[in-house]
């Protein structure tokens, strides 16, 4: 049978992607280099951003209809539902931060934290090569360093920082991370990119300290539901 709970995980962690293709195609709009290729992005962007909307509300209201009939949490179907429908992408990471502090994550994998690094790295290179492209005048330079930093960004880094999240969290250490919580705070980040590298050090760093970086796994917590 399938979870709900990863459902809306998954379908979080889509809206990124529907979002920047959304994005791209509004600047292709300005300076269409492909005719129809600025329209065709946007409404691939639109109808994604739809499914996905639908899909979150309808396993919103799965998920805490069967949380509520187990008893260890009441949270609201109709309300949840509701709301996923005005604001999918805010709805469903609030309802995973509520529902981890609750009933806890399954494991993710161990490996997710390289895809961290790695969104990290191509943040900092992005934006030297990107400086370089401005400083010189190169904007071929810049499109480069900006599309590629971006896609990372948007197509990678909130889906692997709550996975290695959802890794860490069930491991017998001091640190706990929500998942949920990480996963709105790397939204936040592709609208305030300055914070991604932020973000994506301090988790990196904490990881470190506790858990280790490719270390081998200690015995991991159970989830409460």
């Amino acid at each position: 049978m399938t979870d709900p709970a990863r459902v809306i995980e998954r379908l979080c962690f889509l809206f990124p992607p529907a979002i920047g293709v959304g994005a791209i195609g509004v600047v292709q709009e300005l300076d269409p280099g492909v005719p129809g290729l600025g329209t065709a992005l946007i409404l691939v962007g639109s109808f994604g951003y739809t499914l996905l909307t639908f899909g979150v509300a309808v396993a919103l209201f799965l998920d805490a209809s069967r949380v509520r009939a187990s008893g260890l949490w009441e949270p609201r179907p109709w309300l949840n539902a509701g709301l996923a429908v005005l604001w999918a992408p805010a709805v469903g990471v609030v309802y995973l931060g509520r529902r981890h502090r609750r009933l806890g994550t399954p494991a993710g994998s161990s490996g997710w934290w390289l895809v961290v690094a790695i969104s990290l790295a191509a943040t900092l290179l992005g934006t030297i090569a990107a400086t370089v492209g401005v400083v010189l005048s190169l904007p071929g330079l810049v499109l480069w360093a900006v599309g590629t930093a971006g896609a990372i960004a948007f197509g990678l880094f909130p889906a692997a920082i709550h996975q290695d999240a959802a890794y860490v969290c069930t491991q017998r250490v001091a640190w706990n991370p929500n998942p949920g919580g990480y996963l709105g705070a790397a939204f936040v980040s592709l609208f305030f990119p300055p914070i991604q590298p932020v973000l994506a050090a301090y988790y990196l760093h904490r990881r470190r300290r506790t858990v280790g970086l490719g270390s081998s796994p200690r015995e991991p917590r159970q989830p409460r539901g």
